[in-house]
């Protein structure tokens, strides 16, 4: 059902997943995962100079190929499949047009402090029905990330950045700060493929449940 699409317009990409919408009901849990930055803004710039927007669109990318490779894959859209940028109101239109059980917005950290370390995991500050489900589906990925991978658990926090403010309405929604590339060890250790894809697989099992 779903295609990997390159260099296509949000407008004709969110067309394209209303149609699909639309037309087939799917008993698999629906996720949207937002991948941060892309075109111009290239997020944090950590060790060797590593972009943060590479980073996250190739963790989003493996989540997308492993999925598919399941005998009963989720129904997951990314927010952008290559080095684009997607304005954050455009990034929320797709929880209203979809309605997943979850938005799961990829990012990675950085500090000028260089031994600054570890995953940290937000939710909306604004209250709604789904402000709940958001903190439990949270703290449960955070866990199996910090038990498989290794990563210091840097807790749960509140805040109100847009693509959670705007998403919370509709479905659970949390934003994923996957270690510290300024940090030497969590840079490096992010940057190796062999590493993405063990993340990427780690995620996957955690939105599963």
């Amino acid at each position: 059902m779903k295609k990997v699409l390159k260099n296509v317009s949000f407008v004709v990409l969110l067309l394209k997943m209303c149609i699909v919408f639309g037309q087939e009901t799917s008993t698999q849990k629906r996720i949207i995962i937002d991948v941060g930055h892309g075109g111009k803004d290239a997020g944090a710039i950590g060790i060797n100079n590593i972009q943060e927007k590479d980073v996250v669109l190739n963790i989003a990318n493996t989540i997308l190929k492993l999925n598919n490779e399941l005998d009963k894959p989720l129904d997951i859209y990314l927010t952008r499949y290559s080095d684009t940028l997607i304005s954050l109101s455009d990034r929320t239109k797709l929880a209203k047009a979809l309605k997943p059980n979850l938005f799961v917005s990829l990012h990675c950290n950085h500090s000028d402090n260089p031994d600054a370390r570890g995953i940290e995991v937000y939710a909306s500050l604004k209250q709604t029905n789904h402000s709940k489900k958001s903190v439990y589906l949270g703290y449960q990925i955070e866990k199996e990330i910090c038990k498989i991978i290794g990563y210091e658990s840097r807790g749960i926090k509140f805040a109100n950045f847009l693509v959670l403010k705007d998403t919370i309405g509709y479905c659970a929604s949390i934003l994923l700060e996957l270690g510290f590339l300024s940090n030497k060890d969590e840079g490096s250790y992010i940057s190796d493929a062999t590493n993405v894809q063990f993340i990427a697989s780690t995620i996957l099992s955690s939105i599963q449940n």
